[in-house]
């Protein structure tokens, strides 16, 4: 095999990995979906917005930077995402190709999950809880992007349940 072919690839793609997550023990947040497919509503099945990987991928990168701002340094938490329920209740939409999400007050976003904080390798939390806010609206002003009623949500979370960075 000539150099830079096949086997090279691996190796690079390897260290590409490795560079991009940063210095051994880095990533403060590991979150895991427990049964996905059977969330409430995390798939947009009329097409109104993000696929189910989708929204996977950017409910993980909303913890994982979370917790990179509110752990203490050296602090690891793990993240077993039970279900999640999107804000808002996707509606068919008559005559267009794509469906709706119809953000109200009597639809706001929900993540059940597990969690467990380790510090130096010993746990010294854990639980289980659903995040919700049936006030998320009067925050609507702060959401912007995508899934932003859940990242606030999240944020809240976080914030209430790990106040002090070390």
């Amino acid at each position: 095999m000539r150099p830079g072919g096949a086997a090279a690839l691996p190796a690079a793609a390897l260290l590409a990995g490795v560079l991009a997550a940063g210095p051994a023990g880095a990533q403060a947040v590991q979150v895991r979906f427990v049964a996905p497919e059977r969330f409430t509503d995390a798939e947009n099945r009329y097409g109104s917005g993000q696929t189910l990987r989708a929204t996977l991928a950017e409910i993980a990168r909303i913890f994982e930077e979370t917790g990179a701002r509110r752990l203490a340094p050296g602090d690891d938490l793990a993240v077993s995402v039970l279900d999640i329920d999107l804000a808002g209740i996707e509606r068919p939409s008559f005559g267009a190709p794509q469906g709706v999400r119809v953000v109200t007050d009597v639809s706001p976003p929900r993540i059940r999950l597990a969690y467990v904080l380790r510090r130096g390798g010993r746990a010294v939390a854990r639980g289980e809880e659903t995040l919700t806010d049936i006030d998320f609206l009067l925050g609507a002003r702060l959401a912007t992007g995508s899934l932003a009623y859940e990242r606030i949500l999240v944020r809240n979370w976080f914030a209430r349940r790990f106040p002090e960075r070390g």
